[in-house]
């Protein structure tokens, strides 16, 4: 009986199964690893040409495991991806967040006022921040679609410089697609300072943090708006209020007290 042991060589014959198609072959550099790996574990050549074979075929019979296995490596590398920006991801623009500053769990929303999956996300975004008195929702601009998309979210910045972001977003994506009428109609609706916001937008600091929330979506592979970052995943499109909350829960297991 091969034992315990070969779980552990199966697994890795099986990635390299996977990475290198339905068959490994010798003098390849994945075949040298399994070699290794077999050779340190104690199996000669006819017990890896075994486990080599029941792996082959369990793939076979059940090849569902294949893009659970895919899946499962994407989550592990967007979490290593967020670790290494998660600071500037969870921190906001001046007031750009919504709900408990000292929440438990941060839900990172990237979004664009002219994406009408965005705005189909508002309502879910309200009823979270409703329900769930220990979340903190950071909002980031990330302007992809359009002129007006990046004057809009300019206009975003400059609300939450005065401290009126999340009025302004509720306003913005309640006004319809970005315009100089829609735009102007939001930032009133939210009572910004008119002349300051102006002043704002044309300002070099704008730009600089509009091309930082881009260069962070480049980062972590976000595929359009809205994109969300919680704990160590990222979740792409319009999940909807369900799917967000499971990843909020989840966040919430795996947290860990401090001290």
């Amino acid at each position: 009986m091969i034992g315990a042991g070969l779980l552990t060589i199966a697994a890795g014959v099986g990635t390299l199964l996977w990475q290198s198609g339905a068959t490994v072959t010798s003098g390849g550099a994945a075949a040298q690893d399994a070699d290794k790996a077999a050779a340190a574990a104690g199996f000669d050549t006819q017990d890896k040409a075994a486990i080599e074979a029941i792996v082959r075929a369990y793939i076979l019979e059940n090849p569902e495991i294949i893009p659970e296995a895919v899946e499962k490596l994407r989550g592990k590398q967007a979490a290593t991806r967020i670790t290494s920006v998660r600071k500037e991801v969870e921190t906001p623009y001046a007031s750009a967040f919504a709900g408990n500053p000292e929440g438990d769990v941060v839900l990172v929303e990237y979004s664009d006022f002219a994406c009408g999956f965005c705005r189909q996300s508002v309502a879910d975004v309200a009823k979270l921040l409703g329900e769930d008195k220990n979340l903190k929702i950071v909002f980031h601009e990330l302007p992809i679609l359009s002129d007006e998309s990046r004057v809009a979210a300019a206009w975003g910045l400059a609300a939450a410089k005065q401290g009126k972001y999340y009025p302004f977003y509720k306003a913005m994506f309640a006004a319809g697609r970005p315009s100089q009428a829609t735009i102007e109609q939001a930032a009133k609706t939210a009572g910004l300072d008119m002349a300051a916001a102006r002043g704002f937008v044309a300002s070099k600091q704008a730009e600089a943090v509009l091309d930082g929330n881009i260069r962070i979506a480049q980062q972590l592979e976000f595929s359009g708006t809205p994109s969300w970052v919680v704990g160590n995943r990222v979740l792409n499109g319009a999940v909807g209020y369900d799917e967000l909350k499971s990843a909020i829960a989840d966040a919430r297991s795996v947290k860990k007290p401090v001290g």
